[in-house]
Parts: C-alpha cells; structure tokens; sequence
C-alpha cells in the first residue's frame, strides 16, 4: 500500500503547495533566535527588552503576513482575514515596543499583541480543523500566544529579565513546534516532488 501524498488531517485534494515550509521555518528561525538571545543576556536593560522584545514582534507578524499566500488562502477570505489580522498585531505591538521602553508598557504591548494573535490563530486552526495541514499548528500556536500573554502581567514587577524570559519561554516553545512542522513539509514536499 502507497502512502496517500495528502497529509494526515487533511481532507483529500488539499495537500499543502510546495513551498509552504519555507515561512514556516522561517518564523521557527526567529522564535528561535529571540528565545537563545533571553536565556543568554543574563542582564538586560529596559532597552535592550523594548529592542529585542519588539523586533521579535515585529519579524513574527511580518512573516506570518508574508506567509499568507503560501498557506494557499487569499487574503480577503476568512482564514486569510485571520492569519492577516493576527500578523498586523504582532507586528503593530512589536513596533510600539522598538519605539517606547518600559516595563509596564512592555508587559500590556507585549500580552495584547500575543494574546490578540494567539486568539485569531487558534481560531484559524480551529476553523479549519481536519481541512488544512497547518491548523493542529495554530491551534498550539494560538495556544502557546495566549498562554504567554495570560501570564505575562504577573511578571511586570519583576523587570526586563523576568519579561523577556516568559516571552522568551513561549517563543522557544513555538519556535520548536514550527521548526518540527517546518521540516515535516519539507519532507512531504521532496518526498511529493520524487513521485511521478
């Protein structure tokens, strides 16, 4: 018996196209990224938080924007409406943070743009639960988002350090579901592009 080329929780004729991994290892590249640089800045000053807290927002939301079309959805449709509107809030929130530092504002930015996301991705994935080799991914995704944004204002006393490790901790968490689903397609798609 041949394995079927349509991925496991898809509906047949809905294979994922080709180049799908692409984004998405990318936005594991920078969770990744943000998630080594918290656990090894032992210190870190007001700024150095507002810098790197924002640009991870702000690449995160970027890449899920620009990744739009290699899920296979327009963007005026409505999973397309979703992943848009969750990446314009990350990014949003992640430019806020570059521009203005502080822990309070740091803390309410940060837990709005990941919980506005995590939420409009948990609802994508469950929208197309079973129809989309991506939706058990923004499921956790969305998840890991909200987590991180619920717990997130327990955390503002504490300082640059504490933030940036609870933002930092969902990040490496998502960073490591992304790259898992990342190189899944990647395989699908050698293994798919191998097969006459």
């Amino acid at each position: 018996m041949t394995q079927p080329r349509t991925p496991a929780g898809t509906t047949p004729g809905t294979a994922p196209p080709p180049n799908l991994w692409q984004p998405v290892l990318l936005r594991a590249a920078a969770a990744l990224v943000f998630g080594a640089v918290t656990i090894f800045w032992a210190t870190p000053s007001v700024e150095v938080m507002g810098w790197a807290g924002g640009l991870y927002l702000l690449t995160t939301g970027v890449l899920l924007l620009r990744g739009i079309p290699a899920t296979g959805f327009q963007r005026n449709a409505a999973p397309g409406k979703m992943l848009s509107a969750a990446g314009a809030v990350l990014a949003g929130g992640g430019l806020s943070l570059v521009l203005l530092h502080g822990d309070l504002l740091f803390g309410v930015v940060a837990a709005a743009g990941l919980g506005v996301a995590g939420a409009f991705e948990l609802l994508c994935g469950l929208t197309l639960r079973g129809r989309h080799v991506l939706s058990r991914d923004w499921i956790t995704s969305g998840a890991i988002g909200l987590g991180t944004a619920a717990v997130l204002p327990f955390f503002i006393g504490l300082g640059a350090h504490a933030l940036l490790g609870v933002v930092g901790g969902g990040a490496i968490i998502s960073g490591v579901l992304w790259v898992l689903s990342g190189l899944t397609l990647r395989h699908d798609a050698g293994h798919a592009a191998g097969k006459p």
